[in-house]
C-alpha cells in the first residue's frame, strides 16, 4: 500500500471500547455488487478491493462489515481480507450477527446457540483470531421485543475471547437498556439521517448522554436504503450543496456528522471518486441556519423535539 495519509480524521476521533478510530469510516455492503443482496451483476474485484486499500490510505481505521455481505461471486468480508490482511494494528472491523443467509442467498435468523457460528464464520473469512466489535442486529420483526437472550449468548463470546467489544443495532431504546444490563455496549447502529423521526433522534441524543459510539446507516441513501439514494435529491438539499460546491450526499454527510461528537459515519461505495468525496465530507462544516434547514425535511406529521 502506498503511504497513508490523514484526511478521515478531519471530523474527529471517538472511542469504541478501548480503540480509537476516526468518525470516518467505510461500510462494506457496496463492495459485493451493484445490487447488494441479489444475484445481480458483481462488481469488479480488483476495483473493491482498490477502492478498501484507498480507503486505508486515505485514513479510514473503522470498516463496518457482514458475513451476509455477499452477491453471486463476491464476498465483502474475504475482499476486506484479500485487500487488508496483514491488518493495519489501528483497523477496527465491525462486523453484526443475529441476521445470516444460506448459500442461495435466503436470509434466516439465529437462535442464540447459533450466534456462535456465525461469529465463527466472520473469523474464517476474515482471517482473524478475534472481532474488534461485534453488533446484535435485531430483527424488523423483534423491534418491540426482548433482546436479551440473543445478547447473553455474545456476551458469553466475549468473555471467551472471541470478540473485544459489543454493539447493538436496529434497536429501541428500551433494547439498547436491556443489553447494557447484561454486559457493556460500545455502540448502537441504526438507520439514520436528514430525514429520520423523532424516535431516531432522541436515541442518537440518548447515546451522546450515555458516551455511547451511535453509528447511523443509511445517512445518503435515506429511504432509499440497500437501493442507494435516488437520482433527484431534495431542493433543499441541493441549495446546499450548490453554495459549498460539493455534492448532496456529502451534505447529508456532513449534517449526520454535526449532530455530535459521538456519531460516526460508515458510508459505502464501490467507486473510488464517491470514496473520496465521502472522506471530504468530514471537512464541510455547515451553518447552523443551514442544518436547521435539513432539519426541518422530515416525515409529515412529526414534531421538532425540544433541544
Amino acid at each position: 500500500m502506498s503511504q497513508r495519509t490523514n484526511a478521515a480524521s478531519a471530523a474527529g476521533t471517538w472511542q469504541l471500547g478501548d480503540r480509537t478510530v476516526n468518525r470516518i469510516g467505510f461500510g462494506a455492503m457496496r463492495l459485493t455488487g451493484t445490487a447488494p443482496f441479489d444475484r445481480g451483476v458483481p462488481r469488479d474485484r480488483d476495483r473493491s478491493i482498490g477502492v478498501l486499500r484507498r480507503a486505508v490510505e486515505l485514513g479510514v481505521n473503522h470498516i463496518d462489515t457482514a458475513a451476509f455481505y455477499f452477491s453471486a461471486t463476491r464476498s465483502a468480508n474475504e475482499l476486506v481480507n484479500r485487500a487488508l490482511a496483514p491488518y493495519p494494528e489501528d483497523l477496527v472491523i465491525t462486523t453484526k450477527v443475529w441476521p445470516g443467509r444460506d448459500p442461495s442467498g435466503a436470509w434466516w435468523w439465529a437462535a442464540p446457540d447459533q450466534l456462535r457460528g456465525q461469529v465463527e464464520e466472520n473469523l474464517r473469512q476474515l482471517g482473524r483470531d478475534h472481532l474488534d466489535v461485534v453488533n446484535l442486529r435485531v430483527p424488523p420483526s423483534l423491534r418491540t421485543g426482548s433482546i436479551g437472550e440473543h445478547f447473553g449468548a455474545l456476551a458469553e463470546l466475549r468473555d471467551a475471547g472471541l470478540v473485544r467489544h459489543l454493539g447493538v443495532s436496529n434497536v429501541t431504546s428500551g433494547q439498547l437498556a436491556e443489553a447494557r444490563a447484561i454486559a457493556p455496549v460500545v455502540c448502537v447502529q441504526n438507520p439514520y439521517g436528514i430525514d429520520a423521526p423523532d424516535e431516531d433522534r432522541a436515541l442518537l441524543r440518548l447515546c451522546g448522554e450515555l458516551g455511547l459510539a451511535f453509528v447511523p446507516f443509511f445517512a445518503i441513501a435515506g429511504a432509499g436504503r440497500e437501493a442507494g439514494p435516488g437520482a433527484v435529491d431534495h431542493e433543499t438539499v441541493c441549495a446546499v450543496a450548490r453554495a459549498h460546491g460539493v455534492s448532496a450526499a456529502q451534505v447529508r454527510l456532513a449534517w449526520t456528522l454535526q449532530q455530535g461528537p459521538h456519531v460516526l459515519a460508515i458510508p459505502g461505495t464501490g467507486d473510488p471518486d464517491h470514496l473520496a468525496q465521502n472522506v471530504a465530507a468530514g471537512t464541510l462544516r455547515l451553518s447552523e441556519d443551514e442544518m436547521a434547514g435539513l432539519a426541518s425535511l422530515r416525515p409529515a406529521g412529526t414534531q421538532v423535539p425540544p433541544r
